[in-house]
């Protein structure tokens, strides 16, 4: 697992702490759909399932999620961000990992609502 003192894991250059952990675990919403994917990226290499589940919209949560210990995450690239309205934006990325020794990669436009302030993540269509 990554030290608070090694580059977020999304990618962006700072610190855990001064990038996606201000918003895993320290209950300030991201500031828009990018921010969230990233946190959401970042959930998934530190093994963070309650960051996850708590960013993912009610109407699509699974009622658990198994983050399984074979995975390692490469990197992240985010292709485009586009706002649709004020609630409702997009998010393209392209995220690599290790499986059992083999590259994978995940293209996936990602779908985000805003309600009451904060950004879910609702659902993603694979590329």
């Amino acid at each position: 697992m990554p030290t608070t003192q090694d580059p977020c894991p999304c990618g962006l250059g700072p610190a855990f702490p001064d990038c996606c952990g201000r918003y895993i675990g320290a209950g300030r919403p991201a500031p828009d759909a990018e921010a969230l994917m990233r946190s959401r990226y970042t959930a998934f290499v530190r093994g963070d399932a309650a960051h996850l589940l708590a960013t993912w919209h009610a109407s699509q949560r699974p009622a658990s999620l198994d983050l399984g210990d074979g995975v390692k995450w490469l990197g992240l690239e985010v292709r485009r961000h586009a706002p649709l309205d004020d609630t409702h934006a997009e998010v393209e990325f392209v995220a690599r990992s290790r499986v059992q020794g083999r590259g994978q990669r995940l293209h996936e436009r990602s779908r985000f609502v805003r309600e009451n302030g904060q950004w879910f993540y609702v659902d993603g269509e694979i590329k």
